[in-house]
């Protein structure tokens, strides 16, 4: 015997990204015109509960918005398990139903932990984004990642689930330390090469006026990448294989936080696992030597690192259990040039042999070793 369930869906996750300097205060009235919950949970760290959090808080209870505020100490060492289930059962504590909404208000850590909640929480409840970091808004912000990490890989537990809505003040980006502003440019460069040469080039002639913090320079950076990812998304929600690109970097990248115990930021290393991937590239045949350099001038411009300080043996290691390996094979997606990425049979995930990645890697720990940046 045999039944079969049919569930063939359409669903519409749409939602709208707001980008506007001055808007985190305008955002309990436009929930109050605008709601998506019957009532709102701030998620928050240690360090933007005190900056933005309680603030927001009070301006959502003038609005007669039911909402209260927690938050979890600062930090990718929180964005596990153990945090997550403090979360839930916070939410739990606070009369959160299944109409409620969570809002992530802070960095891509808060907002991949307030996310990753939301999808699980009663089997999913609302959640908005509030990015504060350059990094949170001009990417993880956007696209429905969320995700925790375990103690064999970052961001090896998660779920596709999109926000209902992402709030985006460039006036934040203020407040920021000049290394969390680094940080976030690690992924707009990523943008320009995997995606835009002319948004790559605008950044090149650019660079002092976005280091010097000029809200309508950071407001078009902000804008232009989450443009770009908007595009990805829509074309290929769940990465099956444009959205892909957005990884440039990434595969090292996480090796390397994970080897440094994520004392390292995201950003830091996603900029060294751009010189090793465009590398890779070069020494296969995909992309030339002068963009690589030119790529890595930019990258170095902002003060980012390239070089690693961990061992070709411990990043190997790490590589192996990334959630994109397949079939013992690490996959990797490499620059063509600048603003096209390469593919191989139509997929930008191109797979690299252990041992070739092994001769990669010799060849990129020639010469003296980076210091811990």
């Amino acid at each position: 015997m045999k039944l079969r369930v049919e569930l063939k869906k359409q669903i519409d996750d749409s939602y709208d990204i707001l980008i506007e300097p001055g808007l985190l205060d305008r955002v309990p009235k436009h929930l109050k015109e605008n709601p998506l919950g019957d009532k709102y949970t701030i998620i928050t760290d240690s360090n933007v509960r005190t900056l933005y959090g309680e603030a927001l808080l009070s301006c959502l209870e003038e609005e007669d918005i039911e909402s209260c505020l927690i938050d979890f100490p600062a930090g990718e060492t929180s964005k596990n398990l153990s945090t997550l289930e403090h979360l839930a059962s916070e939410l739990v504590d606070n009369g959160m139903n299944r109409k409620s909404a969570v809002i992530a208000l802070g960095g891509g850590v808060v907002g991949d932990l307030a996310g990753f909640v939301a999808a699980t929480y009663m089997r999913g409840i609302n959640y908005i984004q509030i990015p504060t970091t350059l990094l949170a808004q001009v990417d993880s912000s956007v696209g429905g990642k969320t995700a925790v990490d375990i103690r064999e890989g970052k961001n090896l537990l998660g779920a596709f689930y999109q926000p209902k809505a992402v709030y985006i003040d460039p006036n934040v980006l203020l407040t920021l330390t000049d290394r969390q502003i680094r940080n976030g440019m690690a992924e707009v460069i990523k943008y320009g090469v995997v995606y835009d040469r002319e948004f790559f080039e605008y950044v090149e002639k650019n660079e002092e006026i976005i280091k010097k913090r000029n809200v309508e320079a950071l407001t078009r950076v902000v804008y232009k990448s989450c443009e770009i990812k908007r595009k990805v998304v829509k074309m290929d929600e769940k990465e099956g294989n444009l959205r892909s690109i957005l990884n440039y970097g990434h595969a090292l990248g996480h090796a390397e936080e994970k080897c440094r115990s994520y004392e390292i930021l995201h950003g830091e290393a996603v900029a060294i696992g751009m010189n090793f991937a465009g590398r890779l590239a070069t020494q296969m045949g995909f992309w030339n030597e002068e963009e690589l350099e030119r790529q890595n001038r930019l990258i170095e411009s902002f003060g980012l690192p390239l070089r690693s300080v961990c061992s070709p043996e411990e990043l190997l290691e790490v590589m192996r259990h990334d959630k994109k390996a397949e079939s013992r094979r690490i996959m990797f997606v490499l620059p063509e040039r600048i603003g096209k990425m390469a593919t191989v049979d139509g997929s930008y995930r191109i797979p690299v042999s252990e041992r070739d990645l092994s001769i990669a890697l010799a060849r990129f720990f020639r010469g003296p070793r980076a210091k811990p940046y």
